[in-house]
């Protein structure tokens, strides 16, 4: 089967990505608006950029008429934000806060999280989160639609401190079973890790030799 997504209409092509790209991460991104409230929102299309700086992107589609949701516009303004980890004990906090609150009513408290001030941003941060990343903006780039309505903005920032839970963290390492991610699927669905499994690269010499091997056993 082919598909040409020039043929389908927006919400169909929507419905084809989320259905194929997953489980994907969440980020759950705080951010302050005009008045101080600290807004705080979910959004799976979210991944790393770069490592040397860390950079992380989050892509905020935009509301009818290309509209800004509060986070893009918040971050626009004040440059600064945090993203939390999802996980299996803060997910159903969190999806609430999906929720089309006000911009003046703040998402985080309306469901019960905690915040503390940030060290190294101005925003505040989860306290039930097991991992926090304090970030700053390095770019936003108005993404799809048209120059006078995009459809969303593809938010990138420079993470400048990293809080991670205490027992999480161990030679270097992020322990992803005690993390216990939680990861968009299509629909309303999420997921957790399942059955995980290691496979080591091979260097050309290594698979050239395993080929060899093959085809004198054949």
């Amino acid at each position: 089967m082919q598909i040409n997504p020039k043929d389908q209409a927006k919400k169909e092509n929507d419905r084809l990505l989320i259905g194929s790209v997953l489980p994907r991460p969440i980020a759950f991104v705080t951010s302050l608006n005009e008045e101080g409230k600290v807004n705080a929102a979910p959004f799976s299309f979210f991944t790393v950029v770069s490592s040397d700086p860390p950079m992380l992107a989050v892509t905020v589609n935009r509301k009818p008429g290309g509209v800004q949701k509060d986070t893009a516009r918040n971050i626009a303004a004040y440059k600064e934000y945090v993203i939390q980890v999802v996980d299996g004990e803060n997910v159903e906090q969190v999806n609430q806060c999906a929720t089309d609150f006000p911009p003046e009513m703040s998402e985080a408290e309306a469901v019960g999280f905690d915040v503390v001030p940030g060290q190294k941003v101005k925003v505040p941060r989860i306290v039930q989160s097991k991992i926090q990343m304090e970030c700053r903006l390095h770019q936003i780039l108005s993404m799809g639609g048209t120059a006078a309505e995009p459809n969303a903005d593809l938010v990138i920032g420079e993470v400048a401190l990293f809080h991670v839970r205490d027992d999480l963290y161990e030679q270097g390492r992020i322990d992803s079973e005690t993390l216990d991610p939680v990861g968009r699927l299509a629909g309303l669905s999420f997921g957790k890790i399942g059955e995980t499994f290691s496979r080591r690269r091979l260097s050309y010499k290594e698979w050239q030799e395993r080929e060899k091997s093959k085809s004198s056993r054949s």
